[in-house]
């Protein structure tokens, strides 16, 4: 269970009053490893049920929140979001009743609280091709939806300095685990970033940060969780970050916490995704180096928060710690997969005789080839490069 700061009910109750909430009962919430989070019971609620979700920010500063609650305003009405109360002592003085003087933050030891609305559902404890497809739509929504917040830098809250982490951490690591950490990052640094479209990106999308109503055999999406890390990031870095969590399977302990990519699963996602906002051939080339590096980045944060649960002298039972091998794991099949395409080349075939028209170095440029002979006479193979010679 992750709470790290305690509150009585006396708190909760001033709390809630002051978003204009009747407090009866707050639970706490085990998911999450960096806020503090309770579900809250009205006094209007019957036993067992809950209507809102208290959050106590431990690292957010109020400001970022502040934003945040913007940004769940703007989506609000297009996705499954729970826009947080306001704060109903703000309103008092607002004689027009501008929404844009509303606050929606409460600070408590410099710490921000916002209360927000209980969304219907459950974290899916697996995905489904299907999932993954309305999950790619839902996040090409948000992208497409958050463009109307200009400038997007005003709304987003700063990128966190990963690669401070990295330096820190990369002390520590076996040799191979370096190497594999320094690979990945000198690829994405090589990439054509200034031609990557970028925007306003959720950046934390895993399952556990959505909700679906699951009862009746057909998945269907209900929330959208966890706006804190929105921040101003090429849109194929968060495309692949959520496909890294919705498109794994992650084995338990008692399995061997088994690390199972499903590249099918990916196609249902982009496939969903492009059916908003198609890709450009960027971002499409991007992907695969921008899979490995999503990875690096959670395996990072992960040795963070033991980091800073150590230097913090954060312990016990109620403390979650999500194990940073497994990403660490996926990095590494990703990596494998970009080493492979090096060596790996698309020949366009006439199909009568089998004779090369063409060598590509991506599948995307041999099919345009193929496109522009506008003939189904052609067929695409991938060979290595040993293969060709």
């Amino acid at each position: 269970m992750s709470v790290y700061t305690q509150l009585t009910d006396d708190q909760f109750a001033a709390f809630c009053q002051s978003f204009g909430v009747s407090f009866a009962r707050a639970i706490p919430i085990t998911q999450g490893i960096k806020n503090s989070n309770w579900f809250i019971q009205t006094t209007d609620d019957v036993d067992g049920t809950y209507s809102y979700v208290f959050t106590l920010f431990e690292e957010r500063p109020p400001a970022d929140i502040e934003k945040m609650a913007v940004i769940l305003n703007q989506l609000n009405g297009k996705l499954p979001v729970a826009a947080p109360l306001a704060v109903i002592e703000s309103n008092s003085a607002q004689a027009d009743g501008d929404i844009d003087d509303k606050r929606y933050v409460i600070h408590y030891e410099d710490k921000a609280i916002t209360l927000v609305p209980c969304l219907a559902g459950s974290h899916p404890e697996q995905t489904t091709q299907a999932m993954c497809h309305d999950i790619g739509a839902a996040l090409a929504m948000l992208h497409e939806t958050l463009q109307a917040l200009q400038p997007s830098e005003q709304y987003g809250v700063p990128l966190y300095p990963w690669s401070d982490v990295r330096d820190r951490e990369m002390q520590f690591m076996p040799g191979d685990e370096a190497k594999l950490m320094s690979d990945i990052w000198r690829s994405y640094s090589e990439l054509p970033l200034a031609t990557l479209p970028k925007g306003l990106c959720h950046l934390d999308m895993f399952a556990d940060n959505t909700l679906w109503n699951l009862q009746k055999g057909e998945a269907r999406l209900t929330g959208l969780l966890d706006f804190t890390e929105v921040s101003v990031e090429h849109y194929v870095m968060d495309i692949a970050i959520t496909i890294n969590d919705f498109c794994t399977t992650w084995g338990v302990a008692e399995q061997g916490e088994s690390v199972n990519f499903d590249r099918s699963k990916m196609a249902a996602f982009l496939q969903g995704y492009e059916s908003i906002r198609p890709l450009n051939n960027d971002e499409n080339r991007a992907l695969p180096v921008m899979l490995a590096k999503a990875a690096v980045i959670f395996w990072l944060l992960r040795l963070n928060v033991i980091h800073y649960n150590r230097t913090e002298g954060r312990t016990g039972d109620n403390i979650m710690v999500k194990n940073p091998d497994l990403m660490k794991r996926l990095a590494a099949y990703h990596w494998a997969h970009v080493e492979k395409s090096k060596n790996t080349v698309f020949v366009l075939l006439n199909k009568p005789d089998n004779q090369i028209v063409g060598v590509f170095s991506s599948i995307t440029q041999a099919e345009q080839a193929q496109e522009t002979l506008n003939s189904s006479g052609f067929a695409i193979k991938e060979y290595t490069l040993d293969q060709l010679s």
